[in-house]
């Protein structure tokens, strides 16, 4: 399919399609890259039909038995969701301090799926068994013998019906809903979230099984307009909503009042780990505050980690960004001083290749801010 692929954290993954042109090389730059160009191009397939992306850079662990919703909701800062559904849900440290951004899907009672970043197995496998109770909980590591795509887009729910004798309407598949599906050939668990901003579906099937269903979405896809996209056309429309990721914006450093995980948080639970900080958090401040930018940069984005000034005072840092390739304009997800945001952040300028380059806070995120496209 023309994939060029990079590594995410050790795992060989598309970047993006040089789609009919086996022989282009994409030299190293600091500025835009010569694949600029196929990138725009996913984008503009996955606003206008539908893209399908191999999301095998998650992990995945089954939480079982007749304590796992208890061990769950002290684990957990956020609500746990009902039976088919799932929800967004931070886990702290008794800091306060993030120690994740997971997804919790309830599957059945007494059975969830939590999914968060690969590479961090090990050190939340630790954390999970360091608080596991003496009996009465289950917990399997599923992140080898189980793998993902992420189809999204409007056309994305048309593909799903063409495989399946099931309804997949919103009353059948909610946002944040589940479903077990037999798609094609193969029986798979579909979540409907998306990390586009678009009509979406997480779907996961045993490892084994996943080029089956890949095989059966490219042959129910490609003729309603939908392609393979890579991790930088998700870059750019994950930076058209606002959307962070661990490692740039959420990570051990931070909290969720400074990241906006707060809001997931169920501030009516008695007991969480990390309450007592998030209570301390929520009834201050913050120092710095994560908001989205636009950059007036012409031919270069910022890479992660830029300083961001006001006059000669640096007052925050870059996390991560690229070009927004449908709204056109050169995004930056940053942490900003607090007291600088409370004042109107006026006068911001982000440093890209040793130039200070202006840049505006977005109030509100610059593709679909109301939502209608991701929930409709």
């Amino acid at each position: 399919a023309g994939a060029r692929f990079g590594v995410v954290w050790g795992m060989e993954n598309p970047q993006y399609y040089a789609k009919g042109e086996p022989d282009f090389i994409d030299p190293p730059s600091v500025r835009r890259a010569a694949c600029h160009r196929f990138v725009a191009e996913e984008v503009k397939v996955t606003r206008e039909a539908a893209g399908l992306l191999d999301a095998g850079v998650y992990a995945r662990y089954e939480v079982s038995g007749p304590g796992a919703a208890a061990w769950l909701d002290h684990l957990l800062a956020a609500r746990l969701p009902e039976v088919g559904r799932a929800r967004l849900a931070p886990m702290l440290a008794p800091s306060g301090k993030l120690m994740g951004d997971l997804s919790v899907t309830c599957l059945a009672d007494e059975r969830f799926w939590l999914v968060g970043s690969y590479y961090l197995q090990e050190w939340h496998l630790r954390w999970f068994r360091d608080h596991l109770p003496a009996r009465g909980v289950n917990l399997e590591n599923l992140s080898e013998s189980h793998l993902a795509v992420s189809l999204s887009g409007p056309r994305s729910r048309d593909i799903l019906a063409a495989l399946t004798r099931k309804p997949v309407d919103s009353a059948r598949i909610p946002f944040l809903g589940t479903a077990e599906l037999d798609l094609g050939p193969v029986r798979a668990q579909v979540l409907r979230m998306s990390l586009t901003g678009e009509l979406g579906y997480e779907i996961t099937v045993p490892a084994l099984q996943q080029r089956t269903l890949w095989s059966a979405l490219m042959e129910a896809g490609s003729p309603l307009g939908m392609r393979p996209i890579g991790m930088r056309a998700q870059d750019s429309l994950r930076l058209e909503k606002g959307y962070g990721v661990w490692s740039l914006e959420f990570a051990p450093s931070y909290t969720p009042g400074m990241s906006g995980l707060d809001r997931f948080i169920d501030w009516a639970k008695p007991d969480f780990v990390g309450r007592a900080a998030a209570l301390t958090e929520r009834d201050s401040k913050p120092p710095q505050r994560l908001v989205l930018l636009s950059v007036d940069s012409a031919d270069a984005d910022v890479l992660g980690r830029e300083p961001i000034f006001v006059g000669d005072r640096r007052v925050g840092f870059v996390t991560s960004g690229t070009y927004g390739h449908h709204v056109q304009q050169s995004l930056a997800l940053a942490y900003v001083d607090t007291d600088v945001l409370e004042a109107g952040a006026e006068d911001l300028a982000v440093a890209i290749l040793g130039r200070p380059c202006p840049a505006r806070w977005l109030r509100e995120v610059p593709y679909d801010p109301a939502g209608f496209r991701l929930r409709g």
